[in-house]
């Protein structure tokens, strides 16, 4: 929860950081396909998959920003959030598309053992491919920081390793035609392609977090809670669920009154209660459900010695 734009600004931030990558993408992929072309590297090659998939994953984080950026409505009352949930899925099966077609390649290579050429071209595409990453992560790192977006984080972390990519192509080029070890560039792929899919699975377990309504992480948690203990209106509190959709925290929760409180008194006290909880948590919407002292609610979808113990 370290965001700190919300509403229009931060529609505006994710679509330029989206645009940004857009452009990136287009950029290498103009650079890498030269440089594949004069190298004849299976690791250059494996770099343009990449990129290829870059643009595509940039364009499919352009849409979900767009659409996560609309207001709720009649049919979407809690928002539209999760599409930059359903963004960064995309970008996690399009990442594991591309390290298969590496790992393919690479094998190919081997088998065939083709050669490389001029690799002063290859490393020099690649230092200038590795110089716009650097200048692109640094802008989605500020844009995250200030939005907290899942799709461009895991945009972010794509491109992050871009980084390692590059490097692996300058590495395979050195090895395979300065130093004749032969089949570094091959082996470099498969590297690469590892790699990529570690990446797609660890990005995967966010995006799925979100999409499964998982509970807010334990320190999140443990702070809000943390915070409800400072008032006392707040100290039946019991049946604390929590998720997040977008940049929108959503916690429930019940509390138990005294039964002798009228309904309206009972809601102006912990109106603001509320309204001094949503200043310390920005982007929370907070829900509270009054029950009277000793109260069992039996609607429930989970087991009530988890629900009727006070947290």
């Amino acid at each position: 929860m370290t965001q700190t734009a919300t509403g229009a600004d931060r529609a505006k931030l994710t679509f330029r950081a989206a645009l940004a990558s857009s452009a990136m993408a287009i950029t290498l992929i103009g650079l890498k396909s030269w440089a594949a072309l004069q190298t004849s590297s299976m690791a250059m090659l494996g770099s343009l998959a990449d990129s290829g998939l870059d643009l595509i994953a940039s364009l499919v984080v352009l849409l979900g920003v767009r659409i996560a950026a609309q207001p709720a409505d009649d049919d979407h009352r809690f928002g539209h959030g999760k599409a930059e949930a359903l963004a960064s899925l995309v970008q996690v099966i399009l990442i594991t598309l591309s390290a298969l077609f590496i790992g393919f390649r690479s094998i190919q290579r081997m088998i065939s053992g083709a050669e490389t050429a001029q690799a002063e071209l290859g490393i020099t595409v690649s230092l200038v491919a590795m110089a716009l990453t650097v200048a692109l992560i640094t802008y989605q790192r500020h844009v995250v920081r200030r939005t907290g977006s899942l799709a461009i984080g895991t945009d972010r972390l794509h491109y992050a390793s871009d980084l390692l990519l590059n490097g692996s192509v300058i590495a395979a080029l050195v090895l395979d035609q300065y130093l004749a070890i032969t089949g570094a560039d091959a082996v470099f792929g498969l590297l690469i392609a590892g790699w990529l899919a570690f990446g797609a699975w660890s990005a995967s377990t966010h995006s799925l977090d979100q999409l499964m309504d998982k509970e807010w992480p334990a320190d999140l948690r443990a702070r809000f809670l943390a915070a409800t203990r400072e008032y006392p209106e707040l100290a039946g509190l019991h049946d604390f669920r929590t998720r997040t959709s977008g940049n929108v925290y959503f916690a429930q929760f019940h509390v138990w009154v005294p039964g002798d409180w009228t309904v309206q008194h009972a809601h102006d006290r912990l109106d603001r209660v509320e309204e001094a909880l949503q200043a310390r948590f920005p982007g929370t919407e907070i829900l509270i459900h009054l029950d009277p002292e000793g109260q069992t609610d039996r609607e429930t979808l989970l087991p009530p010695e988890i629900t009727e113990r006070a947290t």
